[in-house]
């Protein structure tokens, strides 16, 4: 016969806060939505009959191996700007893991489904593509199809040339000088795209009803002729919107324009829905940390000077990269040594065995319907001094046994 047990995961979550240098300019926003929620499986209805179950250890073990994906109108009024299809956000899970949001490009304008990275810069589509995904089959056997953008029939589109700042191949383009071409490879294995950069209006609006109004930003992006490995298994499948800290990230064209601040910020509740921010100001009570920005490539990577774990606190400087291509936090040593071995001397519940199916070193039996979990609270201290409290840290994994 069989019966029903509990293992508990002891996971860390981090709440992303993306702060850059902030001046007084408008603020551009949208929703966003887990890619495991109800309203997200309903508007998409995607066909996940061969997907893990929420939750499962199937669940949690393809989330930890997907994580390797990651690389990479007046609009001063002080109001939040949407995405002009809508400002909900999704995270699907039969696209890679990753948080999507549906935006809106060229002219006339076509919707294109991109996954939000904070790794990386460039915002990329597919365009004109040899090799790319250009559907889906949902649940109910209905064919998804995805835009694929050309530069031929947008009449706001033009072709980034050699001679562009912007340009890093120049030496690729000798033969062409009007065009310039891109590739980013990315650290998932045999995973990246390729093509022109091209530039074309991205359009937004204006949250406040108030101050309603239309915003169209120039905006230079990469025209993806080709996309390999984990682009081509549905991560990704309809284009990579960049956040990252370089000029060529859509916060950094954003200010350089003069239409938002050089700041931004995300948030995520504990389902998944969240918001994301362009231009956003913080509030008083925030806690602040400065980012290092002197690293070979800059990215959003942030000091970690302390760690409480229940009532041990130990001094142990570390660096984070906050990076929405991944699902977990991972941690090296000493950090990671630190935390779990303080967290496994405090925790009464009995550690299980280690299993081959599941990607995680400290695992705790707990009995069926059992409701709570003790455990010592984590937290981390920023430099600076501002505390980090790592909510909910734990993840209740059913399992069978059969005897």
């Amino acid at each position: 016969m069989g019966f029903g047990s509990n293992l508990i995961l002891v996971l860390v979550g981090l709440i992303f806060v993306g702060s850059r240098l902030i001046h007084g300019f408008g603020i551009f926003g949208f929703d966003m939505h887990h890619r495991y929620s109800d309203p997200v499986k309903g508007i998409l209805d995607i066909d996940d009959q061969h997907l893990p179950q929420m939750g499962s250890v199937d669940y949690y073990s393809a989330m930890a191996h997907r994580d390797r994906l990651a690389g990479a109108g007046d609009a001063t009024v002080e109001s939040s700007l949407a995405f002009v299809d809508g400002n909900e956000t999704y995270q699907l899970p039969s696209l890679g893991f990753l948080h999507y949001a549906n935006v809106s490009l060229g002219t006339p304008s076509l919707w294109f489904l991109v996954a939000l990275d904070t790794g990386s810069d460039l915002f990329w589509i597919p365009c004109d593509c040899r090799s790319c995904v250009k559907g889906l089959v949902t649940r109910s056997g209905r064919q998804l199809d995805f835009n694929i953008y050309s530069p031929n029939t947008s009449s706001t589109s033009t072709r980034v040339p050699c001679d562009s700042s912007s340009c890093r191949l120049r030496k690729q383009c000798s033969a062409r000088p009007e065009i310039c071409p891109y590739q980013v490879n990315y650290q998932s294995s045999n995973t990246s795209s390729t093509g022109i950069l091209i530039e074309d209006t991205l359009h937004l609006t204006t949250e406040d009803t108030s101050l309603k109004a239309t915003v169209d930003a120039k905006i230079k992006f990469g025209c993806g002729m080709i996309q390999t490995g984990s682009f081509l298994n549905r991560a990704a499948p309809n284009g990579l919107f960049g956040l990252g800290m370089e000029k060529m990230s859509v916060p950094s064209i954003l200010a350089s324009s003069g239409l938002t601040a050089n700041s931004f910020s995300m948030c995520f509740g504990s389902d998944g829905a969240g918001r994301i921010n362009f231009g956003d100001k913080g509030s008083l009570d925030q806690g602040k940390t400065p980012l290092n920005l002197d690293t070979p490539h800059r990215t959003y990577n942030i000091s970690m000077t302390q760690t409480v774990v229940g009532d041990n606190v130990t001094n142990v400087d570390f660096t984070a990269i906050f990076d929405t291509g991944t699902s977990f936090t991972y941690l090296n040593d000493p950090a990671y040594s630190i935390i779990s071995k303080s967290f496994a001397s405090q925790t009464k519940e009995t550690r299980s065995q280690p299993r081959s199916n599941l990607p995680f070193e400290y695992c705790y039996d707990i009995s069926p319907g059992q409701q709570t979990f003790e455990a010592p609270p984590l937290n981390l201290t920023m430099k600076g001094g501002d505390q980090f409290s790592v909510t909910n840290p734990f993840v209740n994994v059913p399992l069978e046994k059969t005897l």
